[in-house]
């Protein structure tokens, strides 16, 4: 037998190198991992929809189209008992969201503030944001919540102490803000002929505000002047709008709270239970930031901010210019992760009464049509699909914001 002939029997393909053959057999426990994971979700598929048989049960949603029969009283689109389940969950993933994205913003500016101050040179600034990180990292979310629901509740104004002459709370804002133990009253915008021409204007603003935003830094990277970018956005921002409010007649006006009876009526409120959520969660996960920019500030050589002092640039410079950009390669991801746990910590909002999406689908709906498979699979579905979302725009601005090799 020639080589040629013994190098190719070699090559012959047979079914042992499977199992022996280090090339296959990483392959061959992949696929068979997987076969077994198939198997395993089948049965417990099958089993379920067994046992909801046996149960008189079927797997459906048709449930959602059914009258809910219960109140929310914080909402974002219109909503009374006869609307349906479908509905409701739809009031509750929108007060979700609302508490989220509140809670991110309030969180990261607390998170960044408390970070940069730890690591101030003043004493008393750097141990307050100590004890202020360590407090609030070491005592369970779910005692937050309650404390400053308490808090609201009890040292708060009742409404009625706003009523007549003898009246010792007053509003704020020229008369525009009443802030109570039931919660913040404040004006409700009222949109006329017109209104969206207005809107059209203030989003072109914000596009505009983009636009310069990337030319100014793209024009510091080029010639190393700086503009003053703060106040022309600002009039990129306010500029236009007003001119077009007002070129339109002013298509937009307030319903401004008014206390009647009992309670404060019109406007919008803010319920105490929603202010405590987000200010608990927000405090919470901005320990947490506080944590991560420490760490991505301390990251950074100091030669770097020396070597800035040296240009003659100032601190606040020095923090906004060199250390901050870079920093946040080391901060961004751990703050993807605060930032979804800051969204499924808002589930715990049912011990204080905020009815998001775990109150309403998860909660009431539940009980009522005793549809717990279905809601349950909903209700993870929901936070799965907002987590992604979350993670999906923090991976990217975080890939936007490399530092790239020239």
């Amino acid at each position: 037998m020639s080589m040629a002939d013994q190098a190719a029997e070699k090559k012959a393909f047979r079914l042992s190198m499977l199992i022996y053959d280090t090339r296959y057999r990483s392959i061959t426990i992949q696929v068979i991992a997987l076969i077994a994971l198939a198997l395993v979700g089948a049965w417990l598929v099958s089993n379920t929809l067994s046992n909801l048989e046996a149960l008189d049960k079927e797997l459906g949603f048709g449930f959602l189209s059914e009258p809910s029969s219960y109140d929310i009283n914080q909402r974002l689109i219109e909503y009374d008992s006869r609307s349906s389940h479908g509905r409701a969950a739809l009031v509750g993933i929108l007060n979700t969201l609302l508490v989220a994205f509140m809670g991110c913003v309030l969180a990261t500016i607390i998170g960044v503030t408390a970070g940069v101050a730890r690591l101030s040179k003043n004493w008393i600034i750097a141990r307050l944001m100590t004890v202020y990180v360590e407090m609030f990292r070491n005592v369970p979310i779910l005692l937050w919540i309650v404390l400053v629901m308490a808090v609201v509740i009890e040292t708060l104004p009742v409404p009625r102490s706003f009523k007549g002459e003898n009246a010792t709370s007053s509003m704020i804002l020229g008369d525009s803000v009443a802030i109570t133990n039931r919660g913040i009253y404040f004006p409700k915008p009222i949109y006329l002929e017109g209104s969206m021409i207005v809107f059209a204007a203030f989003i072109l603003s914000l596009v505009g505000i983009w636009v310069f935003g990337r030319w100014a830094k793209k024009r510091q990277a080029r010639t190393g002047d700086i503009l003053p970018t703060g106040w022309i956005k600002l009039a990129i921002f306010v500029v236009p709008t007003l001119l077009v409010f007002f070129i339109m007649g002013r298509p937009i006006t307030l319903e401004y709270p008014v206390f009647k009876g009992f309670n404060f009526q019109g406007g919008y409120q803010m319920r105490n239970s929603l202010i405590a959520l987000w200010l608990a969660l927000s405090f919470y996960t901005g320990a947490f930031i506080a944590e991560a920019v420490r760490a991505g500030i301390q990251a950074i050589s100091k030669g770097q901010s020396e070597a800035a002092a040296a240009l003659g640039l100032r601190p606040k410079r020095i923090m906004n210019l060199v250390i901050l950009p870079q920093a946040l390669r080391v901060i961004i991801p751990p703050l993807i992760s605060q930032y979804l746990n800051l969204t499924k910590n808002s589930s715990l909002a049912i011990v204080v009464g905020y009815m998001d999406i775990t109150a309403t689908l998860g909660g009431i709906t539940l009980n009522q049509t005793g549809r717990e498979m279905e809601s349950l699979l909903l209700l993870m579905a929901m936070y799965l699909s907002i987590s992604i979302t979350v993670s999906i725009a923090m991976n990217w601005y975080n890939e936007s914001i490399k530092m790239r090799e020239r």
